[in-house]
């Protein structure tokens, strides 16, 4: 947190490396928090940007309330939700391809499992409701607590509860599915 402060201040008065600085520190999570949230893959560099360009248009008018990560998270989420009302498309990207520092020091047999899990999970994190898997990925991905999340999103703590946990209920009924058959 005082990092985060000290970053926005230099932001605020104008500071290019603290802009800069911030977009180095945070890109990796974000990218993962698009990345599973968008239905197009091609989109999640241009939300990226997007974010990064409207954050950078309040230079000198930004206050932080919280978690700067969890501010942008939640940036992430919202110009996620609004590409995937634009594109009006169902499909998810794999979140394999989110995983942008996966060891890859296993043999070939652990590659195929592990690529074969991502794939069920993907299929799983795909059929949930956009606000369930909103509210999952921003817990689990990006680790912002339900109260943080309630208080960026404007609305109750008990509705974020509700939806991470019918997120998970239904994750559970699709993957005990998968690995039923």
């Amino acid at each position: 947190m005082l990092k985060d402060s000290l970053l926005i201040r230099g932001f605020n008065r104008g500071d290019k490396d603290a802009l800069r600085s911030i977009y180095e520190i945070y890109r990796d999570d974000l990218l993962k928090v698009a990345a599973a949230l968008l239905n197009d893959k091609s989109n999640v560099e241009d939300v990226i940007h997007d974010v990064f360009v409207s954050f950078a248009r309040t230079v000198g008018t930004f206050k932080l309330s919280g978690s700067l990560k969890g501010y942008l998270s939640i940036c992430i989420a919202n110009r996620a939700r609004d590409r995937n009302r634009a594109t009006q498309r169902q499909s998810t990207i794999g979140l394999d391809s989110a995983r942008l520092n996966r060891s890859e020091t296993s043999g070939p047999d652990q590659s195929v499992i592990r690529s074969e899990l991502f794939q069920q999970l993907d299929y799983a994190m795909a059929q949930l409701p956009y606000e369930q898997r909103e509210i999952v990925i921003l817990h689990l991905q990006s680790r912002m607590k339900f109260k943080q999340i309630a208080k960026l999103k404007g609305v109750s703590v008990n509705t974020v509860l509700s939806r991470y946990r019918y997120g998970l209920d239904k994750l559970r009924l699709i993957l005990d599915g998968e690995v039923n058959k």
